[in-house]
């Protein structure tokens, strides 16, 4: 890796160049961070954690018609992905009330939605990620109304396939966050990762609200045992998977 010029760094990854210009290595780290990297540590292993279960999903995604930027682990905690021009919007999705959406609404966490809520944040750490209407979005011209549409399209039926893996794996699907970007024809593909960074999730054979968890909200909410949750995540998808 070290004949790679490192290109970008952000709070849990590390992009590098490669010889190929349309292809970077993404390199998964260990830090951890919560509320807009206020909070920051590590979790021991969780880079390799994450790259695996982000190639798991991304190919579980694929085989189902998801174009992504995968393309392999060269190394453990190591991913070969395709060059895109990052679109600077987190998309949401949720199932569950929890998090941020109880304390914006007062919904009580745990509520099932009655439909599955679609919500775009900006991606801008100085700003704290707002939220953002539709309308807010296309003003900002940080998409068309196109790419907008194709954005919704894809993340109902990203979070149709998982809801319906992670109920194979006895894990409820409570919300996740998904990043897309443009490759060099202008299509719309997935990036980023899917891991238990990016979404929450909680074992079904629980029902303690804290012995439920197998996310990062373990590492925000001091819940302890951050590792082995990450680790019982991987296990149930190579499960499902092998």
């Amino acid at each position: 890796m070290s004949s790679n010029q490192k290109l970008y760094e952000g709070k849990a990854k590390i992009l590098y160049s490669t010889e190929d210009p349309e292809i970077l290595l993404t390199y998964f780290k260990d830090d951890a961070t919560a509320f807009n990297a206020q909070k920051r540590g590590k979790i021991v292993g969780k880079g390799q954690m994450n790259c695996k279960i982000s190639s798991l999903i991304f190919k579980l995604l694929e085989a189902n018609g998801i174009p992504t930027h995968f393309i392999d682990c060269p190394e453990v905690d190591k991913m070969r992905v395709r060059r895109v021009k990052i679109l600077p919007i987190e998309v949401i999705i949720r199932n569950i009330a929890a998090g941020s959406l109880c304390r914006q609404t007062g919904l009580t966490e745990g509520t099932v939605l009655k439909f599955p809520l679609v919500e775009y944040c900006y991606k801008n750490d100085s700003l704290q990620d707002p939220l953002l209407t539709r309308d807010r979005l296309l003003i900002m011209e940080l998409a068309t109304p196109e790419q907008l549409e194709q954005i919704r399209t894809f993340a109902l039926k990203i979070n149709d396939i998982l809801t319906d893996f992670f109920n194979q794996c006895q894990i409820t699907l409570v919300d996740f966050k998904i990043e897309f970007g443009l490759d060099g024809e202008n299509n719309l593909i997935l990036a980023d990762e899917i891991s238990p960074d990016s979404c929450r999730l909680w074992d079904k054979s629980q029902t303690d609200p804290n012995l439920r968890v197998m996310d990062k909200d373990r590492f925000r909410r001091d819940l302890g045992n951050v590792e082995s949750a990450y680790q019982q995540v991987l296990e149930r998808i190579l499960a499902q998977t092998s």
